[in-house]
Formats: C-alpha cells, sequence, structure tokens
C-alpha cells in the first residue's frame, strides 16, 4: 500500500509535466476551447481532470477535425512563395553584377 502511495503522485506528476509541455509546444490553430495559458493553468490546479479534458477536448488531433492532413504544397504555401521570389530576384541581381564586371573587365584600359 505504501508503495501505491509513492508512484500514484508520481505518475500523476509525470502526466501533468506531459500535458503541460504538450500545451506548450502545439500550434496554435490546435488548440480549442481555451487559450493556452487556461489550459496550463487548468492542468496545474486540477491535474487529473485538467489532464484529461485537454487530451480529450482542448487538443485537435494532428489531422484535424475533417479527417485529412494538413500538409500545404510547396505552391500553396505563401512563405514559401515568398522566398523563392527573393531567391530569385537574388539570382537576378548577382546575375547582372557579374555581367557589369565582366563588361568592365573587357573595356581596354586608357592611357
Amino acid at each position: 500500500m505504501s508503495r501505491l502511495l509513492v508512484i500514484v503522485p508520481l505518475i500523476v506528476l509525470a502526466l501533468d509535466v506531459f500535458a503541460i509541455v504538450d500545451v506548450i509546444l502545439i500550434d496554435q490553430r490546435r488548440v480549442r476551447a481555451m487559450p493556452k495559458f487556461v489550459w496550463i493553468i487548468l492542468i496545474v490546479l486540477v491535474p487529473v481532470v485538467g489532464v484529461a479534458l485537454w487530451f480529450f477536448t482542448g487538443r485537435e488531433s494532428a489531422t484535424g477535425s475533417s479527417g485529412q492532413l494538413r500538409t500545404v504544397a510547396p505552391d500553396d504555401d505563401p512563405s514559401f512563395l515568398k522566398n523563392l521570389r527573393r531567391d530569385e530576384e537574388q539570382d537576378e541581381r548577382i546575375r547582372r553584377l557579374e555581367q557589369e564586371l565582366a563588361e568592365l573587365d573587357d573595356d581596354p584600359p586608357k592611357d
């Protein structure tokens, strides 16, 4: 019986720590019902119930409610397209500078 009094609180503590880390690391778009900081307070104040509520109602699964993964193709991702345009502009600027340098190298020296 005394072992149980030691093991159960350790298990509850481990679940609390796991749930708090999960709340902190999960993407904000996958959090349901309340903001993250409220979930953390709930988990700390009501350990077993807070953890159960978090895992069953507070977080949306990785597949989302539609059952499909939320991966975005590169051509639909605005940040990828922005970086691609920036890289193209940088490549164009480098090409122009190299061309100007080549033209300067081709000029005969003036006496």
